[in-house]
């Protein structure tokens, strides 16, 4: 059996390690002239860094797998173009589904014809996993982005499936976690009384009174620093960064500046350049976007809130951005806060409460 992976390697693409300070590839053998004669290649001391120089480096190789014939062949084209142009986040999701997908549908051609895929088999795998519905219906959505890029490379002349008219059932679909934390939940969790004087539960009702006023996701509230401008709140959604680039600035209110300066508080080390950080001064996110230090804290305050307060069940985190959108007076306000560019995505998947309908007047007499 294969060594098992250090923890610092988890979610690293194979044959990567974060050795001495910097993310290294351990060549095959054979393949050291593309790599400078080196058997440990050093890609980079950043992991976007190690990524663009990887990016790079396999562009200057020749793919040796020749034309794309296989599903097999356009996997592998994709894991090498496509995926490293990703966010961190999003490369590790794909590299750890492309490898199931090349498994299932690898065999298949890529092109039209009696061994390529047609609509039934993607029903039919859809169906086969139906108790793993989510987890399903992405790795076909990465499988149809990969065909997608097949079109745009020019290897077939369209999607075998796309706009064919397959439709799942109803019942297949996922369903989604609605949960509405009510005001009294709220309460109750920011009365927990806290056995520190810093970090752990103030740090939690500090970023729970943050979140419900600003309705920031998760990645962008543990990147926020712990210094801002005069004039307020200046963010830039790490999600659409790359795309729209717009920033949202939450202007000073003694809410607001009553919160950050809670977070400030409660922060275990004052002059960590983060409002929310660890014992060591590092932040609750790392460089592949995965928030483990901070899901540990809140799951353990979680617990002491079902134990010691009134609160029945548990919320998770992302039920506060929801709240935030439910409870905006208007749709637009929703909209604002969370900085959607569609007003759809607002109203279908953030907003929980009933629409009040009056009551039909009846038959007189």
């Amino acid at each position: 059996m294969p060594r098992k992976r250090r923890k610092e390697n988890d979610g690293l693409p194979p044959r990567w390690r974060f050795y001495h300070g910097a993310y290294r590839y351990l060549v095959p053998a054979g393949q050291e002239h593309h790599w400078d004669g080196r058997k440990q290649f050093t890609l980079g001391y950043t992991l976007a860094e190690a990524y663009k120089v990887w990016a790079e480096r396999l562009a200057l190789i020749e793919s040796p797998t020749g034309d794309i014939v296989t599903v097999a062949d356009a996997i592998e084209r994709y894991m090498l173009e496509v995926v490293p142009t990703k966010a961190a986040r999003t490369q590790l999701d794909d590299r750890r589904r492309l490898p199931i997908l090349a498994k299932e549908f690898g065999h298949a051609t890529v092109r039209p014809g009696p061994m390529g895929i047609e609509p039934h088999h993607i029903y039919e795998y859809v169906t086969r996993n139906a108790h793993r519905l989510t987890e399903a219906r992405r790795r076909i959505e990465l499988l149809s982005l990969v065909f997608t890029m097949c079109v745009n490379w020019g290897v077939i002349d369209r999607h075998p499936w796309k706009g064919s008219g397959m439709m799942l059932q109803r019942e297949m679909r996922p369903k989604p976690k609605r949960r509405y934390v009510e005001d009294w939940e709220i309460l109750e969790v920011l009365s927990l009384p806290p056995r520190k004087k810093r970090g752990s539960v103030l740090m939690c009702q500090a970023y729970i009174r943050l979140k419900l006023l600003t309705g920031l996701r998760k990645t962008d509230m543990l990147w926020l620093p712990a210094q801002h401008s005069d004039d307020g709140l200046r963010v830039t959604p790490s999600k659409t960064q790359n795309t729209t680039g717009v920033s949202q600035l939450y202007v000073w209110t003694p809410e607001l500046r009553a919160a950050v300066d809670m977070a400030l508080e409660a922060r275990p080390v004052d002059i960590a350049p983060w409002l929310f950080c660890t014992r060591e001064g590092r932040p609750l996110i790392d460089e592949r976007q995965l928030t483990r230090r901070f899901d540990s804290q809140w799951h353990r305050f979680m617990n002491r809130c079902l134990k010691e307060t009134k609160l029945e069940t548990r919320f998770a985190e992302r039920n506060l951005r929801s709240k935030v959108a439910t409870d905006a007076e208007s749709l637009e306000r929703a909209q604002a806060l969370l900085a959607h560019a569609d007003s759809r995505l607002t109203k279908r998947v953030y907003t929980l409460k009933p629409r009040p309908v009056l009551p039909a007047k009846g038959v007189k007499g």
